[in-house]
C-alpha cells in the first residue's frame, strides 16, 4: 500500500517569497520588515528637518580642518603640491560630518555581521576596509584627472543662479546625490528581501564587489560635492592642470572622508565584536533589519536633503524645517 505523507498543518500566514542569498540579503527577511523601512525613512526625514548645513560645513567642519592644518583653512593659500595634499586630506577628515557624507555611515551596516572570532577580528575587519578605501580611490582619483584636465570649464565653477535660483553647480549636486539616494535606497530594499540584490551575481564572482562598490559612492561624492573647503581644493586642482597633483588630492579627500568611520568601527569591532557577533547570529533577520534600516535611511536622507528641501530653499514648496536648519 503506498503510504501518502501527510500535508503540513496550515499556519493561516502566507508564506514569504525566498531570494538567493547574497551579501546584502542573507536569506532572513526581517521580522517585521514594514516596520524596519518605515523607521529608517522617518530616521532619514527626520535629519533632513533638524540638519543645519551652515553649523556642520562652519562650525564642525572648519574647525577640525583648522585643528588639523594650523591654522585657518578658509581662504588659505595653497602654495606647492604638498600643501595642497595635507589640505585635502585634513579637509576629507573634517568633511566627515556634511550632510552628503551621511552615506558613508551605512557603509559600516554591511561590515557589522561579519566579524566571527576574537582571533580573525582584526582581519575580518580590515579586509572589507580595504576594499572600501579601494573603491573610493579609483573614482576620486579618476575624478581628480578629469578635473585637471578639464580645469575651471566644469559646472561646479559655475556659481550664478540661473532660472529658479539654481546655479550648474547645484544642478550637479541635486542630480549626482538624488541618485545615489535612490540607489542607497534600492539596496535598503534589498536588504529586506523585497527587491533581488543588483550585485548579487558579481558578488558570486567576486566577494569583495561590494564593499568596493560601497567605495566607489564614496568617491563619487566628490562629483557634486558643494562643501566650502572642498571647493577650494577644487579650483586650485583645475587651475594647476596637473594630472597627478589632482589625482593624490582627491584620493586623499575621499580616503579622509573614510578614516573616522573605518576608525569608529575597528573601535567597535575591538571592543563589542564577540559580543555583537552573537547577537547578529544568533537572529540572522537581525543583520538584514540593521542593514535594511541603514540603507533606506541614508537614501531618504540624499533624496529628501538634495532634491525636495533644496525647493523649500528657493521658496517653490513648503518642506518642515526646525529653526536652526
Amino acid at each position: 500500500m503506498t503510504q501518502v505523507a501527510p500535508r503540513p498543518a496550515a499556519t493561516g500566514r502566507t508564506p514569504r517569497p525566498t531570494r538567493t542569498p547574497s551579501f546584502f540579503f542573507n536569506g532572513h527577511a526581517p521580522r517585521r520588515r514594514a516596520l524596519v523601512l518605515v523607521l529608517g525613512a522617518l530616521v532619514g526625514f527626520a535629519l533632513t528637518v533638524v540638519w543645519s548645513a551652515e553649523f556642520v560645513d562652519q562650525t564642525i567642519g572648519a574647525n577640525v580642518s583648522e585643528a588639523l592644518l594650523g591654522h585657518p583653512a578658509k581662504d588659505a593659500p595653497l602654495t606647492g603640491a604638498l600643501a595642497g595634499i595635507a589640505f585635502a586630506l585634513a579637509t576629507g577628515v573634517a568633511g566627515t560630518f556634511t550632510a552628503c557624507n551621511i552615506a558613508v555611515f551605512s557603509a559600516v551596516a554591511p561590515l557589522a555581521g561579519q566579524v566571527a572570532t576574537r582571533r580573525g577580528r582584526v582581519v575580518a575587519a580590515l579586509r572589507p576596509l580595504g576594499q572600501l578605501a579601494a573603491g573610493a580611490l579609483v573614482v576620486s582619483a579618476a575624478y581628480g584627472v578629469v578635473v585637471a584636465l578639464v580645469g575651471t570649464g566644469m559646472p561646479q565653477f559655475q556659481t550664478a543662479p540661473s532660472a529658479g535660483g539654481f546655479s550648474p553647480r547645484l544642478i550637479q549636486a541635486m542630480v549626482v546625490y538624488g541618485v545615489m539616494g535612490l540607489a542607497m535606497t534600492y539596496l535598503g530594499l534589498a536588504a529586506a528581501g523585497l527587491v533581488r540584490d543588483p550585485l548579487a551575481r558579481l558578488t558570486a564572482r567576486f566577494p569583495g564587489a561590494p564593499m568596493f562598490v560601497m567605495g566607489a559612492m564614496t568617491g563619487a561624492l566628490l562629483i557634486g560635492r558643494p562643501f566650502g573647503l572642498f571647493r577650494q581644493l577644487f579650483r586650485d586642482a583645475a587651475e594647476s592642470h596637473n594630472v597627478l597633483y589632482g589625482a593624490a588630492a582627491f584620493a586623499l579627500q575621499s580616503l579622509g572622508n573614510i578614516v573616522i568611520v573605518a576608525l569608529l568601527f575597528l573601535i567597535v569591532t575591538g571592543l563589542f565584536g564577540d559580543r555583537l557577533h552573537r547577537r547578529l547570529t544568533a537572529k540572522p533577520s537581525r543583520v538584514s533589519a540593521l542593514m535594511a534600516g541603514a540603507f533606506v535611511a541614508a537614501g531618504v536622507f540624499m533624496v529628501l536633503y538634495w532634491d525636495v528641501r533644496m525647493l523649500a530653499r528657493r521658496d517653490l514648496i513648503w518642506y518642515p524645517l526646525a529653526p536652526w536648519a
